[in-house]
């Protein structure tokens, strides 16, 4: 799952990111809805986390251009208010779940995670290749039946192989993926990454190396 943090409050922003990244969810943080609308015009959301009350654009017209363009993330609408109107008028722009400040972290995963189930788009939750079995809700990989504990990073990768059903992806396009979009990791991250991966999924080998064309399962 990838998710957008749009919050003008830099701490709570990045606690929220942090928390999100610690149970293996890519997420990046813009702080104002002009940022976010560029962060959107140049990746794919799952999940968009977005605080209603922003400056540069409001999160009322974040999330209202975002749904009339079509763009397939689905939207977490935060507020500091949280009466009946304003859910009603919030889930009316287009929002497709609401929570009121404060709120409980664990709360907004369980939100985070009901929705990813429903996105508009994307790979199945479950996916399923050559005795791999991976649950991108729960988080869980296995092999055979047997458990891999994978980092977020590794089980990142093997969901992007396993999505691509074959295909060979460039690192810099595992990079775009699976690391954050404020971070530029050197390509040898995808290298060191894939060895550890391919050696916590043991024989026989499922992750080849296309020269010139990157990984591919």
């Amino acid at each position: 799952m990838r998710v957008l943090v749009v919050e003008d409050e830099e701490p709570l922003a990045e606690m929220i990111a942090a928390g999100l990244r610690s149970s293996g969810i890519v997420a990046d943080v813009a702080l104002d809805g002009g940022v976010a609308m560029e962060m959107t015009a140049v990746a794919d959301y799952d999940v968009l986390v977005l605080d209603r009350d922003l400056p540069v654009i409001h999160g009322d017209a974040v999330c209202r251009m975002l749904t009339s363009a079509g763009y397939p993330a689905r939207i977490l609408m935060l507020t500091a208010a949280g009466s009946l109107a304003d859910l009603v008028d919030g889930l009316g722009k287009g929002a497709d779940d609401y929570l009121a400040k404060p709120f409980s972290y664990v709360e907004l995963v369980a939100r985070l995670q009901a929705l990813a189930r429903r996105g508009h788009c994307g790979s199945p939750a479950v996916l399923e290749r050559r005795g791999l079995r991976l649950d991108s809700i729960r988080r869980i990989a296995e092999r055979e039946g047997r458990l891999l504990r994978l980092t977020p990073k590794e089980f990142g990768v093997l969901e992007a192989l396993m999505t691509a059903d074959g295909a060979p992806l460039r690192p810099a396009a595992l990079l775009e993926l699976v690391w954050e979009y404020d971070h530029a990791p050197e390509s040898t991250t995808v290298k060191v990454t894939v060895h550890q991966l391919r050696r916590k999924l043991g024989p026989p080998p499922l992750i080849e190396t296309v020269p010139g064309c990157g990984y591919r399962l």
